[in-house]
């Protein structure tokens, strides 16, 4: 019996996502400021603990703003991206299980 295995290469980023990250911050002696978005599913903030000290690991961080949804089916509200626009270099969200 043969079996197929089904390969799946995502495409690179669009040309407007690459020129929006590079007006990002840079890190600097002082690092980045890190915003993490948890979406309240299930392990989801284990996820983001560790994403972030691997993030820690290889990149200088000044800051971790830490913020998370009341739902897991609602976007986030106005005040949370709000804050995470004004207190972060770069966001990271994740959903877990």
């Amino acid at each position: 019996m043969s079996q197929t295995i089904r390969l799946v290469v995502p495409e690179a980023p669009s040309p407007q996502a690459v020129a929006a990250t590079e007006t990002r911050a840079v890190a600097k002696g002082s690092g980045i400021r890190l915003g993490i978005l948890d979406n309240s599913k299930g392990n989801a903030d284990h996820l983001l603990k560790f994403i972030v000290e691997g993030v820690k690991a290889v990149l200088p961080v000044a800051s971790v703003v830490s913020l998370r949804k009341d739902s897991v089916s609602l976007p986030a509200p106005a005040d949370i991206l709000d804050r995470l626009v004004a207190e972060s270099d770069y966001v990271i969200t994740a959903m877990a299980d």
